[in-house]
C-alpha cells in the first residue's frame, strides 16, 4: 500500500505514449506515477517496428503531430543515440506503375505545403538507391525524414528519466476503478495492488485497452484492436538502405476495413535481421497463428526484393494496434469526465507520435499553450454511444490464451520456415 501520497498526475501504461508522456510531465514540474497492469511495453510498443514516419501521414493534424514529434525524437537521440537505437534511415515508397507514381508525387506535393521533405526517384534511379531492389518499377518517393528507433528500449528510456526526475512506477498494478471527489471529478484510481492512488489528474494510456479504461470513469471511447503481423528474418548484411514499401501501403493506413489488408514493408535494422510486414485486420484480440498471412507478406516483400526468396525466416510476431474509428488518437481532457485526460488510439502510429503526445499533454496539464492544434484530438467526439457505424463493441472479449496484461508473449519461430 502506498498510504496517503498524492501525485499531480497518475499515467495508465507503461509503453511508449505513456512513457513520454511521464518524461514530459516531469519535465515540466509535476509529480507523477505510471501505473502498469503488465510491465513496460509490454503491449503494443514490444511488438512494434519503431517507425517515425511523416511519408504516410495525409496533410492534418496528425501529420503536423508526426512532424513536431519528428523534432522530439530527433532532440532525444542526441542525448543517447546509441541507447535508443535512433536510425535516420528515411523512406522509400516505390509505385509499379506510372500511374500509381502520379499519385505518389501528388500525396507528396500536398505534404510538402506542410513542412514534408521529399525527393522525386525515376525509375532508373530506383537501384541507386536500394541496389536489391525488384525490376520493372515506375518509380518512387523518398522520404528522408522518415526514421526508426528500438521501441521497447526508447519506451524504457524515457520512463527512466522520468523515474530519476521524481516519477514512481507501479509494474504489475491493474487499474479496477477511478476514484472520485465530491464534485464527481476523477481524482485517482482505484488497483489490485496498491490500493487507492490519488492524483489530481488521470491520463489514460493503455493502448488497446484504452475503452476500458475511458469505461471505468463512465465514458465511451471506441478504441478497437487492430492486428498485424511481422516477419524477422535471419541476420544479415545490411541489404537494405531504407525503410521500404509499396504506395497501397498509405491506403491501408487510412482505411478502416475490418478484413485483412497487407502491403510490403520491408527494411534492415541495426542487428541485422530484416523486418517484413505490414498487414491489418481487425479480428478482436485473437492471437491464433495465421501462417496464409504470414505467406502473403513473405510474397508481398519478395516481390519487392526477390534476393530475399531465398532467406531464412526466423519467427514472426503480432500485436494489437489501438485503432480510433476517424484514425486519429484521443489526446486532451475529457470534459465528459473532468480530471481525466486520454492519450491513447494512436493505431499504428504510436510510437512516432509518443513524443509529441507527451509533450501536448504536459502543456494542456500545466496550462501552457502547445505546439499544435489539439482540438482534432478531443475525446468526446464521437458518438453518444462510443461505437464507429460498423457497430462493432469497443473492445470485445479477449481471446482465450491473452495474457491478463495484454502484453505480448513469447514471440513464434517456426510459423514461417521460409521466405519463398
Amino acid at each position: 500500500m502506498t498510504g496517503k501520497r498524492t501525485w499531480d498526475v497518475l499515467i495508465v501504461g507503461a509503453g511508449a505514449v505513456g512513457a513520454a508522456c511521464a518524461y514530459y510531465a516531469t519535465a515540466a514540474g509535476l509529480t507523477v506515477a505510471v501505473v502498469e497492469r503488465g510491465h513496460v511495453a509490454g503491449g503494443t510498443t514490444g511488438a512494434g517496428e519503431g517507425n517515425l514516419l511523416v511519408s504516410d501521414k495525409r496533410p492534418g493534424p496528425e501529420l503536423d503531430l508526426a512532424l513536431l514529434s519528428l523534432r522530439l525524437w530527433q532532440d532525444l537521440a542526441a542525448e543517447l543515440p546509441d541507447v535508443l537505437e535512433y536510425e535516420p534511415k528515411g523512406g522509400l515508397v516505390v509505385a509499379p506503375t506510372p500511374d500509381g507514381l502520379r499519385d505518389l508525387h501528388r500525396f507528396a506535393e500536398g505534404q510538402q505545403a506542410c513542412g514534408v521533405q521529399w525527393e522525386p526517384v525515376p525509375p532508373e534511379r530506383l537501384r541507386e538507391a536500394e541496389p536489391h531492389l525488384a525490376e520493372g518499377l515506375a518509380g518512387g518517393v523518398l522520404y528522408p525524414q522518415d526514421a526508426q528507433v528500438q521501441p521497447a528500449l526508447a519506451a524504457a528510456w524515457l520512463l527512466r528519466c522520468a523515474r530519476r526526475s521524481g516519477a514512481d512506477l507501479f509494474l504489475g498494478t491493474e487499474v479496477t476503478g477511478m476514484l472520485r471527489g465530491p464534485d464527481g471529478s476523477v481524482r485517482g484510481v482505484r488497483t489490485d495492488r496498491e490500493g487507492d492512488l490519488a492524483a489530481g489528474a488521470v491520463v489514460n494510456a493503455a493502448g488497446t485497452w484504452g475503452g476500458r479504461i475511458a469505461e471505468l470513469a463512465g465514458v465511451a471511447l471506441p478504441v478497437l484492436p487492430r492486428r498485424g503481423f511481422v516477419l524477422v528474418t535471419e541476420p544479415l548484411p545490411p541489404l537494405v538502405r531504407h525503410k521500404v514499401y509499396a504506395a497501397d501501403y498509405v491506403a491501408d493506413v487510412s482505411s478502416g476495413a475490418a478484413d485483412l489488408q497487407s502491403s510490403a514493408v520491408v527494411e534492415s535494422t541495426a542487428a541485422g535481421p530484416v523486418l517484413v510486414g505490414a498487414s491489418r485486420e481487425r479480428v478482436g484480440f485473437d492471437r491464433s497463428p495465421a501462417p496464409a498471412v504470414l505467406r502473403r507478406l513473405a510474397a508481398q516483400a519478395i516481390a519487392l526484393f526477390p534476393m530475399l526468396a531465398g532467406v531464412q525466416v526466423i519467427r514472426s510476431y503480432r500485436g494489437f494496434r489501438p485503432y480510433l474509428p476517424d484514425h486519429l488518437p484521443a489526446i486532451g481532457p475529457d470534459p465528459r469526465a473532468p480530471g481525466l485526460y486520454h492519450a491513447c488510439g494512436h493505431e499504428g502510429a504510436g510510437i512516432g507520435l509518443a513524443p509529441a503526445t507527451g509533450l501536448t499533454l504536459a502543456r494542456l496539464l500545466t496550462g501552457r499553450p502547445t505546439e499544435v492544434d489539439a482540438s482534432a484530438f478531443r475525446p468526446e467526439r464521437f458518438p453518444a454511444d462510443g461505437l464507429p457505424a460498423d457497430g462493432l463493441p469497443i473492445d470485445g472479449a479477449p481471446a482465450d490464451g491473452l495474457p491478463a496484461d495484454g502484453s505480448t508473449p513469447d514471440r513464434p519461430t517456426s510459423l514461417a520456415p521460409e521466405v519463398r
